[in-house]
C-alpha cells in the first residue's frame, strides 16, 4: 500500500508557503526550525520530488512544489471546515467563516452586521476580505472563502443563493447641476445626460448600461472609474452624473460637505440586489442564520425615509 502524506506534513508545507521562511514557518507552527526541516524533506522523500528550492533569502517553491500546496491547503481547508461545522452545530454559529465581499457593499454594510453578530454569537470568528468582484465568485469556488456578499444575480448549480435586500441606487450630481433642483429624479431624467460608472468587473455596470439604453443616457466608456470614491470625485468636478449605491451616498456624502448633490428616484424604482452565496454542499444553517442577521442589520440601521432599503 502505498504510503500517504501526513496532515501535519501538509500543515507544515502551507505554512513554509505562506512565511516563505523556515524560522518563521516553524515559529508559527510552534516547532523548531530543524523539525520543520525534517518534516519537509521527510514529505519529498515521500512524494519523490523536490518541493522547495533551499538557498539564502527566501524560500522558493518548485513548480511540482507550488502544485502540491494547492492541493494541500485545501486539504488542510477542508479538515479545518470539519472542525468549524462541529463547533457550529454545537452552538448555533461559531467558529470561522471566511467572507468576501466587493468593495461597493463591505465598508458601508458591514459595519452594522459585525456589532450585532458580535452580541449575538460571540464565539463567531468573522475573517472579512475585499475582493474585486472577478475573483470573488473564484475564491469561493476554490474554497479560499466561505461565502460571499455580493450583488445579484450570482449562482451556479454548485452554488445556494440568499436574497437579503434591495438596496436603492441614487443619482449623484454636481451642486449647481439642474437636476438638483428636483427633490427626486425619474428615469426619463437621463436623457442625454454624460454617465460615469464603474469598469465592467463590477455587476453595476452592466445594470447602469441598461438603464442608460432604456432611457437615452451617455454612459461614459472612456472615464470607467476604479471605485465609488473615484466615481464621486469626478462627479465632483463636473464630469458628468453617477448612480451610487444609498449605502455608500449615505455613509461617504450625506453626512459631509460636499461639492456633490445626491437625489433618490422617485419611488424608489431604481435598486440592486444584494444577496449571500455558499458552495452548496457546505450546508445552509450557519449562512441562513447570518443572512437573518444581515437582515436585521439593515432594517434597524439602514432603513430612510426617501430610499428604503427593501427587504427580500
Amino acid at each position: 500500500m502505498t504510503k500517504l502524506p501526513s496532515l501535519r506534513q501538509l500543515r507544515y508545507l502551507v505554512a513554509l508557503s505562506e512565511a516563505r521562511h523556515f524560522r518563521k514557518a516553524a515559529e508559527a507552527m510552534g516547532i523548531s526550525q530543524p523539525s520543520l526541516s525534517l518534516q519537509i524533506g521527510n514529505l519529498e522523500d515521500l512524494l519523490g520530488a523536490r518541493l522547495v528550492e533551499r538557498g539564502r533569502g527566501p524560500v522558493t517553491l518548485t513548480p511540482e512544489g507550488r502544485e502540491v500546496v494547492a492541493r494541500a491547503a485545501r486539504v488542510v481547508d477542508e479538515v479545518r471546515g470539519i472542525a468549524d461545522l462541529t463547533a457550529s452545530l454545537q452552538t448555533g454559529l461559531a467558529g470561522t467563516i471566511r467572507l468576501g465581499t466587493t468593495p461597493t457593499i463591505g465598508p458601508y454594510l458591514m459595519p452594522f452586521v459585525v456589532e450585532r453578530l458580535h452580541a449575538r454569537y460571540p464565539d463567531l470568528r468573522l475573517y472579512i476580505r475585499e475582493v474585486v468582484p472577478r475573483d470573488l465568485r473564484g475564491g469561493l469556488l476554490e474554497g479560499s472563502l466561505d461565502v460571499i456578499l455580493t450583488q445579484l444575480p450570482e449562482g451556479g448549480a454548485d452554488l445556494t443563493t440568499q436574497r437579503l435586500f434591495r438596496e436603492p441606487l441614487v443619482l449623484a450630481m454636481p451642486d449647481d447641476h439642474a437636476l438638483a433642483q428636483k427633490a427626486a429624479v425619474t428615469e426619463a431624467d437621463l436623457a442625454d445626460l454624460n454617465v460615469l460608472s464603474l469598469g465592467p468587473d463590477y455587476a453595476m455596470h452592466a445594470q447602469i448600461a441598461a438603464l442608460c439604453h432604456q432611457h437615452g443616457g451617455l454612459i461614459a466608456r472612456d472615464y470607467e472609474g476604479t471605485s465609488l470614491d473615484a466615481i464621486r470625485q469626478m462627479v465632483g468636478m463636473g464630469m458628468g452624473v453617477a448612480f451610487l449605491p444609498r449605502l455608500y451616498a449615505r455613509s461617504e456624502i450625506d453626512s459631509r460637505s460636499s461639492n456633490v448633490t445626491v437625489r433618490p428616484f422617485r419611488r424608489s424604482t431604481v435598486t440592486r440586489s444584494i444577496g449571500l452565496v455558499w458552495r452548496s454542499a457546505a450546508g445552509a444553517g450557519m449562512f441562513e442564520r447570518l443572512s437573518d442577521v444581515i437582515k436585521d442589520a439593515a432594517r434597524a440601521h439602514l432603513q430612510t425615509g426617501t430610499s428604503p432599503v427593501i427587504l427580500d
